[in-house]
């Protein structure tokens, strides 16, 4: 009786687990093919897939999360914030959506709501660099903001001018040099 079971329950398992397979594999070409369509910029046709494989799979976070940057790259940032800040709620170990998030909020100017989503995703991941370097280039504009505030309140005070120089010389463009 063992025999006969492990006869039919072997091939079962094999078309499950070739199924299973394939299944990752047209999932792996829907992510392929967004991503190449973004890195196309074919930002409309991008979001068209996303849109269609969403209506299937609502909750899968790395679709949901190349939303965002497509939304981001069609100049929604409304819809990009919400739809990472979803993302955030859905799967808060996430550090991405936190940092993409963050990234929309500086965009806008608003510093302290950067600091704070920066701080979360190094929270998630305390190894996550990328939100380290942000978190820092947020920390520059708000002592840059701090700076101009005082040399306002105080304009003959001399030590704040050279300060706020500093500030603003981390984000000046970087020519190359012709040779």
């Amino acid at each position: 009786m063992k025999h006969a079971r492990s006869v039919i329950y072997k091939p079962l398992r094999w078309l499950a687990l070739l199924g299973a397979l394939t299944a990752l594999s047209s999932q792996a070409d829907e992510y392929a093919d967004t991503n190449q369509l973004v890195r196309a910029n074919k930002f409309t046709e991008a979001l068209a897939k996303v849109e269609s494989y969403l209506a299937s799979k609502p909750a899968d976070p790395q679709m949901r999360f190349l939303k965002g940057v497509i939304q981001r790259n069609l100049g929604k940032p409304a819809e990009a914030i919400s739809t990472f800040t979803l993302l955030t709620q859905d799967y808060p170990e996430l550090p991405e959506p936190y940092n993409n998030l963050a990234v929309l909020y500086a965009g806008q100017g608003q510093y302290d709501k950067a600091r704070v989503t920066l701080e979360m995703a190094i929270r998630t991941n305390p190894n996550y660099a990328t939100a380290h370097e942000n978190l820092g280039d947020v920390y520059v504009r708000l002592a840059s903001q701090s700076y101009n505030k005082a040399l306002l309140l105080d304009s003959s005070n001399t030590v704040i001018p050279p300060k706020l120089t500093l500030t603003l010389e981390v984000f000046k463009p970087k020519l190359a040099v012709k040779k």
